[in-house]
């Protein structure tokens, strides 16, 4: 179900990190999903935030917008050096995301609006038919303050 791997390090207080799960496409899959990443960081020694709130709303959104009933979608993360990379594959390769500009009164539709204010990059790419993956990548400090 889900898979860690930590290299040895390549480089003093450097390793490589990698978490991936398949979850459900369901609002509960979406929850897991920011709970099991809020453990993975902690466990890594790394802060949870932003990286919950980014992989909330990539969740959310295939879920939402990339959900086919009976396809998993897959939610990876991974650590090189500094940069955390959150990466959410659907099975709804032919909706690619598009950031909305809602209304002020409008309910839903800033989920990649907050990516983008909280990553430090973020994209999309197809995969193998019929998926597609969006990713972000953020900048981490291990707590305790070294990177």
């Amino acid at each position: 179900m889900n898979q860690e791997t930590a290299a040895p390090e390549a480089q003093p207080g450097h390793a490589f990190r990698n978490f991936s799960v398949r979850l459900s496409p369901t609002p509960r899959g979406a929850r897991l999903a920011r709970l099991l990443v809020a453990e993975q960081l902690c466990s890594w020694g790394l802060p949870v935030d932003p990286a919950r709130q980014i992989v909330a709303e990539l969740s959310a959104n295939a879920v939402t917008h990339g959900r086919v009933p009976g396809r998993d979608f897959r939610l990876t993360m991974y650590v090189i050096g500094t940069t955390l990379c959150i990466e959410v594959t659907d099975t709804c390769g032919d909706l690619p995301p598009r950031p909305q500009h809602p209304s002020d009164d409008a309910e839903s539709g800033r989920g990649l609006a907050l990516v983008e204010a909280l990553a430090d990059r973020w994209g999309w790419g197809p995969g193998l038919r019929p998926h597609k993956t969006v990713w972000a990548e953020v900048t981490v400090v291990r707590q305790g303050g070294s990177t």
